[in-house]
């Protein structure tokens, strides 16, 4: 039963730093204490808890790889229920290991957003030699809004070639999905008479399952917000980057729902990211409704998910609150807050131990602990 020390301990709650103080554990989290336990002492420093990427394609756009190989998309229809991003997930993606060493151990990947409905996203274990080992739970469907889905002319099945087209093919699929899933409530049709690929909507009707919405600009997401209320979903919003204006950020707080931003450091190479810029991150942190990070990895590198922050640091966020973004509030977004995401008794054993201030450009960590296990050390 080893021990890490930290000076200070940052627990991944906002607002919540312990100094002097031991991190006790087995694959969970035994002990917190100020007093020297009797057991090793692997390490001391700054700690925090393991990062969590909360939207990425690691292990689908993989390094070293021509960008013909990624497996991103698929393009045989605008509606892929039953593509699951597990199933084009490879571990000798390198940039695993870097993830690894900069403390991110977790990843929720997502099909691209070139779809309609891009299949399922999966939480996964970055550290793990492969996909059984890796996997953790699913996570949701993949949707695209705006300009990303209505560019793909190119590719199979029924393609829109506006907004009010993808919003007509999403609707037409979730109402298709909502009489069929009541025509089987009723007994008035069998489970094995319904499409597959409408079948697997149906836990997103009965507000089981959540949809990831890809969306950037304002209208998109106000036409969205509508769409939710329509058919009572339960969803995320992903990304966002083009929104500049709180009265937006204020409605998807009114509203509930979570919100997965960024990529914070990537090029606004379209249309629909001509608004985008780093000032806009004032105006969510003045609103706050609840939201996490992302790196939309490779758009930017999952090793860098930290180095976003500090724009979050800037416009008045303490260092605790910051942490908290990339830890307890991107597993709570992703429904694994129950195991990961803060320091303390019970929970995973998944915890980065630094050098010093993580927020010092010459920081980098010592020790990075997964579920227990040492799998860096530097």
């Amino acid at each position: 039963m080893p021990a890490v020390y930290a000076r200070t301990l940052y627990t991944g709650k906002p607002n919540e730093v312990l100094h002097d103080i031991y991190v006790v554990f087995e694959d969970k989290i035994i002990n917190i204490t100020k007093e020297r336990p009797k057991c090793d002492i692997l390490a001391e420093g700054i700690v925090t808890p393991a990062f969590i990427d909360a939207h990425c394609h690691i292990g689908m756009a993989r390094s070293g790889e021509p960008s013909a190989e990624e497996e991103t998309n698929e393009k045989m229809d605008s509606v892929n229920t039953l593509a699951d991003a597990i199933n084009a997930i490879y571990f000798d993606d390198r940039a695993f290991k870097e993830s690894v060493e900069y403390g991110v151990l977790y990843s929720c990947v997502l099909p691209g957003s070139g779809n309609i409905i891009g299949g399922r996203g999966v939480v996964i274990r970055n550290f793990a030699d492969n996909v059984e080992e890796a996997f953790i739970k699913h996570a949701g469907f993949k949707v695209a809004l705006g300009f990303n889905p209505r560019r793909q002319l190119e590719w199979k099945g029924t393609r829109p070639s506006t907004r009010m087209g993808v919003m007509a093919i999403l609707r037409r699929t979730l109402i298709k999905a909502k009489k069929e899933y009541a025509l089987v409530q009723k007994g008035k049709k069998s489970i094995e008479e319904v499409d597959p690929n409408i079948e697997q909507l149906f836990p997103v009707i009965e507000g089981k399952e959540v949809l990831r919405v890809h969306v950037h600009k304002n209208d998109d997401i106000l036409n969205l917000l509508k769409l939710k209320r329509e058919f009572n979903l339960k969803i995320v919003i992903d990304h966002a980057c083009d929104v500049n204006s709180e009265k937006v950020f204020q409605r998807i707080k009114e509203e509930g729902v979570p919100l997965v931003y960024g990529p914070v450091d990537a090029f606004p190479y379209k249309t629909e990211l001509k608004n985008e810029t780093w000032h806009n991150i004032r105006k969510l942190v003045r609103v706050k409704p609840l939201f996490g990070l992302m790196t939309d990895h490779p758009v930017v590198l999952q090793r860098n998910l930290f180095l976003q922050l500090r724009f979050f640091r800037r416009f008045g966020m303490s260092k605790s609150e910051c942490i908290s973004i990339i830890t307890s509030a991107n597993a709570r977004i992703l429904g694994i807050n129950d195991t990961l995401g803060t320091i303390e008794r019970g929970k995973l054993a998944s915890i980065i131990v630094w050098n010093g201030d993580p927020f010092s450009l010459d920081s980098y960590p010592i020790m990075v602990i997964a579920e227990g296990k040492v799998v860096y050390k530097a």
